[in-house]
């Protein structure tokens, strides 16, 4: 409901300064997608057809704000910015698992979105490229001095994530049990995740 693909059977929920009930259309609410949100799933989703850079400019492409050149450039940035800058022109089946997960946040960020909503990122991935995807999505989450903090929302069954966030909810059987705050968010080194899951293998 959050990502606004179900709607309230009854009662509202209210994202960006905008009430959302059963009654709301379609058409609002994928423009509200489109416009305030970003989707990264567990099996990536990349068109196979297009290539990675392709695949990022998509969603700037149907929302219409920005020229061919702008879409281009924005594309070109993003990649860069999760470490893919020698990629950009590789089809999804030229790309590991964690390099296609990357061009999808990427891909998710290309119209600059509030709130990205993540279904368990690294559930298809190994160790290595799960701690490259999180670190990645880490700096997403914080954001630095030439773009702002982006609000994520990630659902995962692994709890060696859970120092990536600062709020954590415990859901069980389709309910809230209870969470936990950490004060300071921090990435995982891999080197020393690596000899942690062996010595608890």
């Amino acid at each position: 409901m959050i990502g606004t693909i179900d709607t309230p059977t009854e009662g509202e929920i209210e994202l960006f300064a905008t009430s959302i009930n059963a009654k709301s259309s379609d058409k609002f609410l994928s423009r509200l997608r489109l416009e305030h949100i970003g989707f990264v799933f567990q099996t990536f989703n990349l068109l196979a057809t297009m290539t990675a850079i392709e695949n990022v400019e998509l969603p700037m492409t149907l929302l219409g704000k920005l020229s061919k050149k702008e879409r281009k450039e924005r594309a070109k940035k993003l990649l860069k910015q999760v470490g893919l800058q020698d990629r950009m022109d590789h089809l999804p089946s030229e790309l590991s698992g964690g390099e296609q997960q990357r061009v999808a946040i990427a891909r998710a960020l290309s119209n600059e979105p509030k709130l990205l909503l993540l279904d368990e990122p690294t559930g298809d991935l190994d160790t290595f490229s799960t701690v490259e995807v999180m670190n990645s999505l880490l700096e997403i989450n914080l954001g630095n001095e030439e773009r702002p903090p982006t609000t994520c929302i990630m659902v995962t069954h692994n709890p060696d994530l859970e120092c990536y966030a600062d709020r954590i909810l415990y859901v069980q059987d389709g309910e809230f049990q209870f969470q936990a705050i950490n004060f300071q968010q921090s990435a995982l080194n891999y080197d020393d995740y690596l000899a942690y899951l062996d010595a608890n293998a």
